[in-house]
């Protein structure tokens, strides 16, 4: 066994860092919205505030708690079946302009996303499942076929609630993971041979999402309607300049700019902070990447590198899709920025997986 050190300070620091930094963005981006539309601008930023405090107590409770307690199928199976209740459920529940994403509490405003909950306990499953199965990683029947099932049925969830971006990340991350184990690229070409028909009927037969596509190419073409996201997130990028316009003098938010303190955060902060605060974020995510894969690449147990390799592979994979979107370098799929969105399940998740990969680091060299 390695020796036992303390945990990644680099991982704690920049994790804590872009924690203040999505507080002070989301005040900054909701709350003349808050002030206009709930009567209080404190009304986003306070509820994020207490997701942060709750999510911070998970990370510092399960940076003490040693990971190998989670490498037991009496905590991988249950983890997986309640997930799919949970996935299950929203379509019982009552849809939110036609979707279920959510499991809202009593006439609170407080929700519950559980796809949210979906992507860390993928990668656990997964981590548990390949341990000991890299000898054989090419029989499809017996090791491929059973570790991508739960992602399957996740992904078939989440697709039906509708939510997309939260599939793509579901499924790249399962891709990502079976590539470490040495899974032969020609399984990969079947996957995506195969999901060509489901992509195509989700993007281009459903008339919404048909839309967006079709604005991606050519926003001008409804710059008030479709293109309307994209055209206002790349007015608010390239209006920062340098430097921005400074913090909390941003344009864009004023009921221009979309979802300003969620999906477009990215752009609030490019308006305010300009190219500076813009590169700062990405130069965080950088760190944090590096700094989990390093865990992954020196863990001498097998199921810790997996399961550093999935939770990094997941922020990054997340934090990607998000800045591309902004970017107008993919499709609008609404993927929320780690640890800088509003959105309080996606937070506490987050930071929880953030202690479970502070915790594996304590026993590297």
């Amino acid at each position: 066994m390695a020796k036992r050190v303390g945990v990644d300070k680099w991982l704690f620091g920049v994790t804590l860092l872009l924690v203040f930094v999505g507080l002070l963005m989301v005040f900054s981006a909701s709350a003349v919205m808050a002030k206009e539309r709930m009567g209080s601008p404190y009304f986003f930023v306070s509820r994020q505030a207490l997701w942060a405090v709750l999510g911070l107590i998970a990370m510092t409770t399960l940076m003490q708690v040693n990971y190998r307690r989670y490498n037991r199928p009496a905590i991988v199976f249950p983890a997986v079946a309640i997930t799919t209740l949970f996935l299950m459920s929203v379509f019982l529940l009552h849809d939110s302009h036609h979707v279920y994403r959510w499991i809202h509490f009593g006439s609170s405003s407080l929700s519950f996303q559980p796809s949210e909950v979906a992507k860390p306990v993928l990668v656990l499953f997964l981590a548990w499942f390949l341990q000991d199965k890299l000898s054989v990683i090419h029989d499809w029947r017996n090791t491929l076929a059973p570790a991508i099932l739960p992602s399957l049925v996740f992904v078939a969830l989440i697709l039906g609630e509708p939510d997309l971006g939260t599939a793509l990340v579901c499924a790249a991350v399962t891709a990502l993971m079976l590539y470490l184990a040495g899974a032969e690229v020609k399984y990969f070409v079947y996957a995506a041979v195969a999901a060509v028909p489901v992509l195509y009927f989700m993007l281009f037969r459903v008339p919404w999402r048909r839309a967006r596509m079709l604005a991606f190419i050519h926003p001008d073409a409804d710059p008030q309607g479709a293109g309307f996201h994209t055209i206002q997130s790349l007015i608010a990028v390239g209006t920062g300049g340098i430097f921005g316009r400074g913090y909390m003098e941003g344009l864009a938010k004023l009921f221009y700019l979309p979802e300003p303190h969620t999906d477009f955060i990215f752009a609030n902060i490019a308006e305010e902070l300009g190219l500076a605060g813009a590169v700062a974020i990405v130069v965080l995510f950088v760190i944090l990447g590096y700094r989990g894969l390093r865990a992954a690449s020196l863990s001498k147990d097998i199921f810790a590198r997996f399961l550093a390799f999935g939770i990094t592979a997941t922020i990054l994979v997340q934090a990607f899709f998000n800045m591309s979107v902004v970017l107008a370098l993919v499709p609008n799929k609404g993927i929320t920025l780690p640890f800088i969105s509003y959105g309080g399940t996606s937070l506490f998740f987050m930071l929880a997986s953030v202690g479970v990969l502070l915790n594996l680091t304590r026993e590297i060299d």
